[in-house]
C-alpha cells in the first residue's frame, strides 16, 4: 500500500468486548459503511439497527437522545443544533396550512416569531393569550379547533408559572397536542404531566459551561418517529462532538442544578430585603403569585431570578454595568453567573398592551445564577446596588 493510500485507510484498532472505554467515543463520522447490499437495504427500510448518514442518526447523538428521553420520562428524542432548531422543527413537523396554534405572550421571543411570522406565511393562524389566563385557554380550545398549544414554565424572563395539568387536560379534551418549552425548569422537571412534546435548549443546562449549542424534542416513540423524516429533511443536525460535550456535561447536571438553584433561592430572598429593589420574581418565594403551584409542579425553583429596580433604564444600566462577577450576556444555565438588562429583553414584537401583560419593565433585570460561591455573588450584587442613585 502506497503512503498516500495508507493515510486514508489506516489500520483498525479493535476494542475487545471485555475491554470497553469508560467514556464512549465520539463518532465523528458523517458516513457509515456496510458490507452487504441486502443488509444496507434492510437498514434503509428500518428492518435492522445501524447507521448510514449522520444527518439521519449518529451513535454519539443517539446516546444523548436516549439519555435525555430517560431524564424527561419519555420514550424518544431528536437532538438538534440549537434550541430554536428544536422549536422550529417541532412546529414545522406538526403543523400544516389551515391549522391553529395557541401560544402565549410570555414566551421566548424566537418562538413567538416562528409562530407569528414563519407559520403565518404558510397559512397557520394563532391566538396569543397570557399564560395565567386559565379560563381564556379553556375557552379558546373549546371554541376553535387547535393543532398545538405551545407554552413554557417558568416563563422567560418573568418566571411566570403555567398550570400544566389544567393546560394539558384542556388540550387533550380538544384534540390538540401540548408542546412545552421546558428549558427553564430543566430536564428532570415536569415529566409526570401529560405533555405530548417537550422542547429544550440544551445550550443551557445540558452542557452547563456555555461552550456548546444544541436542542432537543422529547416525546413518545410514536410522535418522535413521525417527526424524524421531517427532521432529516430540514437538516438541523447536532454535531457529534457537541453531543459528546453535552453527554460529559450531563454527568454533573444534578450537582450543578441543585447548587445553582439553592444559590438562586438565597439571592432572591436577599434581594427582597434591598431598598433599591421594587419587586423580585422567583417561583421559590412565597410572594410569587403562583408559588403554591410552583411548589406542586417543580422539584426545585430554577436558577433564574428576575427583579425590578426602583427607577428605569438609567438605574438598570448603572446596576448592570457595576457588576463584576456577572457577565452581561444572553442565555442561562451556565456555571458562570450572567445578567441581562432591560435593554436586552424588551419584547419589541409585541403591542403596548401585550408588553404590559408580558411584565418586562424599563427596570427589569434577569440574573442567571452560576456555580460561584453565593457569598461572593451577594457581595457583588450589594456593591452594584449601592451604585444605583437613590
Amino acid at each position: 500500500m502506497k503512503d498516500r493510500t495508507r493515510v486514508i485507510h489506516p489500520r483498525d484498532v479493535p476494542v475487545p468486548p471485555d475491554n470497553r472505554p469508560l467514556v464512549a467515543p465520539i463518532y465523528q463520522s458523517v458516513k457509515f459503511e456496510i458490507d452487504r447490499i441486502d443488509e444496507a437495504l434492510r437498514l434503509f427500510r428500518g428492518e435492522r439497527p445501524g447507521f448510514v448518514y449522520s444527518r439521519d442518526s449518529n451513535p454519539t447523538n443517539r446516546q444523548l437522545e436516549l439519555l435525555l428521553a430517560d431524564m424527561q420520562g419519555r420514550e424518544d428524542c431528536i437532538v438538534s443544533a440549537s434550541g430554536v432548531a428544536a422549536v422550529s422543527t417541532c412546529l414545522l413537523a406538526q403543523c400544516r396550512a389551515g391549522d391553529h396554534v395557541l401560544c402565549f405572550v410570555e414566551s421566548y421571543g424566537p418562538t413567538r416569531t416562528l409562530i407569528r411570522n414563519l407559520l403565518g406565511r404558510y397559512g397557520v393562524s394563532h391566538t396569543m393569550l397570557s399564560i395565567e389566563d386559565d379560563e381564556g385557554i379553556e375557552r379558546v380550545l373549546a371554541d376553535r379547533p387547535t393543532r398545538l398549544v405551545v407554552f413554557e414554565s417558568p416563563t422567560n424572563p418573568t418566571t411566570r408559572i403555567a398550570d400544566i395539568e389544567r393546560i394539558t387536560r384542556a388540550a387533550r379534551a380538544a384534540g390538540a397536542l401540548s408542546v412545552m418549552d421546558n428549558t427553564f425548569a430543566g430536564l428532570h422537571n415536569h415529566g409526570r404531566y401529560d405533555v405530548d412534546l417537550f422542547v429544550h435548549s440544551l445550550t443551557k443546562y445540558a452542557s452547563g459551561h456555555g461552550d456548546v449549542m444544541g436542542g432537543a424534542i422529547i416525546g413518545s416513540a410514536a410522535l418522535v418517529k413521525a417527526m424524524r423524516p421531517d427532521a432529516k429533511t430540514l437538516g438541523p443536525v447536532l454535531d457529534p462532538h457537541a453531543a459528546f460535550l453535552m453527554l460529559r456535561g450531563l454527568k454533573t447536571y444534578y450537582l450543578r442544578y441543585d447548587a445553582q438553584s439553592a444559590a438562586a433561592m438565597r439571592i432572591a430572598t436577599w434581594l427582597t430585603e434591598q431598598p433599591q429593589v421594587r419587586s423580585v420574581r422567583y417561583p421559590g418565594l412565597p410572594s410569587h403569585p403562583r408559588h403554591a403551584l410552583a411548589r406542586e409542579q417543580m422539584k426545585e425553583f430554577g436558577t433564574v431570578v428576575t427583579f425590578d429596580l426602583h427607577g428605569g433604564l438609567d438605574e438598570a444600566r448603572v446596576f448592570t454595568e457595576s457588576l463584576a462577577l456577572f457577565s452581561m450576556t444572553a442565555s442561562l444555565g451556565s456555571v458562570d453567573s450572567l445578567v441581562m438588562p432591560p435593554q436586552f429583553m424588551q419584547p419589541r414584537d409585541l403591542t403596548a398592551e401585550q408588553r404590559a401583560i408580558c411584565g418586562v419593565s424599563e427596570s427589569t433585570v434577569r440574573l442567571s445564577i452560576g456555580a460561584e460561591d453565593p457569598d461572593d455573588l451577594l457581595e457583588d450584587l450589594d456593591q452594584a446596588l449601592r451604585q444605583v442613585p437613590a
